[in-house]
């Protein structure tokens, strides 16, 4: 195979994948991660200190989590050997193991970087256990996904966990500039078709690169694109998203505080952020259902009232004219007087019924329809509200092993300021009538 490459001239540099072409060939030209590799880096102070314990690289694609793996390896003279989980079984790893024994034997550690390592399953993550504990290996995984739901906690009691950041602008431009020196030419780029395709990239170098290269391949001799015409060169780039991992809970959660912190802006800009990404709108519909009633609640009624109309509208008109609907229901949300009064007191009363056990109600609340259930006493001394006056009796509905409760305690905004008012003065007439 390598004749062949060596016949169509496949071997050379240029002939390589650009971003292959500036992997850093030491640690200080990693970009991007400074918080880690820093001069005060958690991965600077342990490579200092001549020990470097097994790690989980947390990170969204194209942060360098690979690169820096294998400089690591360099760094500490470790044997390198890299597997994927996409890919490897048990007889792989178990393979891997007996190379690491055999090296360990005549004097060599092995480093085993594992790409996506969230992959394996927990019995493949548990065969990690011994030869790690023993000092077989120092285990390198690589994940995009949160570790603390992926990985078993046994695997992350051994590891450091290191958050890889996404490239922000000023590492993806530095990165543009050493792919410039590399070709020996300037990207054919205006400035603002350049800070674009900084934007495509998506915090992803690798991306970023790639980008470059096709844009090197598409430009004809003093060719400079614009914006319009770099977007039409390469495509649009999705954001990353993906509907059932970290990106999906990560914005919805920003969906929500920016809901309850009052911020429409904020708010409409996470929810087009999640439209843009491919998320169901019948899915945003059902949280916002939810956030109306624990964050707005009785503060404003009408917000459940216009978040099933949006969902109503919305089953009605389809996309995308229907995503007005979701638009306009968000906006009232976030405008909307806060309150969780009603969520706080539905959790208080849950946990008392919890608490209680099976307690009967009083008796005078109950129906008596046959003679016995009267003898008993049943409804004996019920007073029937819309006789009293106020339309108001005053009567202990609690079971009596337990007294009257306070569950809900509304706050002075929004509808509540009236319900506050309602019920100081329901409490001041079940004084004056000798309720408790």
């Amino acid at each position: 195979m390598s004749d062949l490459f060596s016949v169509n001239g496949m071997d050379q540099p240029e002939h390589r994948p650009l971003a292959d072409r500036l992997r850093p060939c030491v640690l200080e030209d990693v970009v991007g991660q400074s918080h880690l590799l820093g001069e005060s880096g958690i991965l600077s102070r342990m490579l200092r200190s001549g020990s470097l314990g097994s790690l989980i690289f947390w990170g969204p694609p194209g942060t360098g989590k690979t690169t820096v793996a294998r400089l690591l390896a360099n760094e500490t003279e470790l044997e390198f050997e890299q597997i994927s989980a996409i890919f490897s079984g048990v007889a792989d790893l178990k393979k891997c193991f007996e190379r690491a024994r055999g090296r360990r034997i005549s004097g060599k550690r092995t480093l085993l970087f594992v790409d996506e390592i969230h992959r394996f399953n927990r019995a493949q993550l548990d065969s990690f256990l011994p030869v790690m504990e023993d000092g077989t290996i120092t285990l390198v995984g690589a994940t995009t996904e949160n570790p603390s739901f992926e990985l078993n906690a046994a695997l992350l009691s051994r590891s450091h966990v290191l958050t890889f950041k996404s490239l922000d602008e000023e590492a993806l431009i530095d990165l543009l500039s050493k792919a410039e020196a590399e070709m020996g030419r300037d990207l054919p780029l205006d400035e603002e078709a350049r800070l674009s395709l900084v934007r495509m990239a998506d915090g992803d170098g690798r991306s970023a690169l790639t980008l470059a290269e096709d844009v090197w391949r598409t430009a004809g001799d003093d060719e400079v694109f614009d914006s319009a015409r770099l977007a039409e060169v390469v495509q649009r780039r999705a954001p990353i998203y993906d509907k059932t991992k970290d990106g999906h809970y990560n914005l919805i959660s920003a969906l929500h505080k920016s809901i309850r912190g009052s911020d429409p802006d904020a708010t409409l800009y996470w929810m087009c952020r999640m439209l843009e990404g491919g998320e169901d709108p019948l899915y945003i519909i059902r949280r916002l259902t939810v956030i109306a009633s624990e964050d707005i609640g009785m503060a404003d009624p009408n917000a459940l009232v216009q978040v099933n109309a949006a969902r109503h509208a919305y089953q009605l008109v389809g996309s995308p004219e229907g995503e007005y609907a979701l638009a306009q229901a968000a906006v009232y949300l976030a405008t909307a007087p806060k309150s969780n009064a009603s969520y706080m007191a539905y959790k208080a009363a849950r946990m008392a019924a919890r608490e209680h056990g099976s307690l009967v109600p009083p008796k005078h609340i109950l129906n008596a329809p046959t003679k016995l259930m009267k003898q008993m006493g049943y409804n004996e001394g019920y007073q029937y509200d819309h006789d009293a006056p106020d339309a108001f009796s005053g009567q202990d509905y609690f079971p009596e092993k337990m007294g009257r409760q306070r569950y809900y305690e509304p706050n002075a905004r929004g509808f509540e300021r009236d319900i506050q008012k309602r019920l100081a003065y329901w409490d001041r007439l079940r004084a004056e009538r000798g309720g408790r």
